[in-house]
């Protein structure tokens, strides 16, 4: 787990070596090379469980079976270390216990430690980015400092600490719409609406909240009737467009028709990717 290309060329040798010794098989030779290929298979699945969506407890299942098969010692079980730290399928970053982490860290496991919180950030980012695509940046960013890491740019308590440092970040910007008074629905047609470029009083800021919360009321209330993405006439989609735009067409006078015709356009998408009608969204899911 020195980085990712490593992980990548074992599991590639592991997948070759079981391909090899499955092909000589019913072979009664193939039993002395058992041991070995187990041995392979067992770090190559748990390897795989610590990568982001990784089932660990399915996978240490399979491990588990496959040693019952293939080994004889007595006693001898692999077992899921307790993660004092993190949540299972590791997505709620808030229940981190950042000093827990840190003394596991200390310990020799420090690359397990380490792609156990990539796997969580991961998750987290995946859930992040989908209730709201302007956070797309922090995705970004994320896999730069992988990147770099990878590239032997950073060691590892540098990369450990620039992960702690990043779900700090990641910690603040599930707690903003909070701050700024707006539902995490609300603030995704909010920031839709005000990034990248515009620059707002706190007045028209005010405003343009007032419009987010009076759009997505108008439009549950009123127009996202069961399965209206799939109509096929286009009336229910364009009432749902012209909604959007007649609402938008009261921002503040620093949005140029320009801007203005850009903003409906990612609403719009945004609507019409999120939101499936009848109280069923990408919301109500999460």
């Amino acid at each position: 787990m020195v980085n990712d290309t490593a992980k990548k060329r074992f599991i590639n040798l592991s997948n070759t070596v079981n391909r090899i010794y499955k092909a000589i098989l019913p072979d009664p030779k193939g039993n002395e090379f058992v041991p070995v290929c187990a041995l392979f298979r067992a770090i190559q699945l748990k390897i795989e469980a610590l990568q982001p969506g990784g089932d660990v407890s399915e996978v240490m299942e399979k491990v588990e079976d496959l040693l019952d098969e293939s080994i004889t010692a007595k006693g001898y079980i692999i077992r899921e270390p307790v993660i004092p730290y993190v949540k299972k399928k590791m997505i709620d970053l808030s229940k981190i216990d950042f000093k827990a982490l840190k003394k596991e860290f200390a310990k020799e496991r420090r690359r397990m430690e380490i792609e156990k919180l990539r796997a969580a950030i991961n998750a987290a980012l995946e859930k992040m980015v989908r209730l709201n695509k302007t956070r797309v940046d922090y995705l970004e960013k994320f896999q730069q400092m992988i990147d770099e890491y990878n590239q032997g740019a950073a060691n590892l308590d540098e990369f450990f600490e620039r992960l702690l440092k990043f779900v700090n970040e990641l910690q603040e910007e599930e707690k903003r719409g909070g701050s700024e008074g707006l539902s995490e629905e609300e603030l995704a047609v909010f920031d839709l609406i005000t990034k990248p470029e515009m620059k707002l009083t706190k007045k028209e800021a005010g405003q343009v909240k007032s419009i987010a919360r009076e759009l997505l009321e108008t439009l549950k209330r009123e127009k996202l009737v069961l399965d209206w993405r799939k109509r096929k006439t286009q009336a229910t989609r364009a009432a749902v467009r012209v909604t959007v735009e007649d609402k938008l067409d009261e921002l503040p006078r620093v949005f140029t028709r320009e801007i203005y015709t850009q903003k409906c356009n990612a609403v719009y998408q945004h609507i019409f990717e999120s939101y499936y009608g009848e109280g069923r969204s990408v919301y109500a899911r999460v």
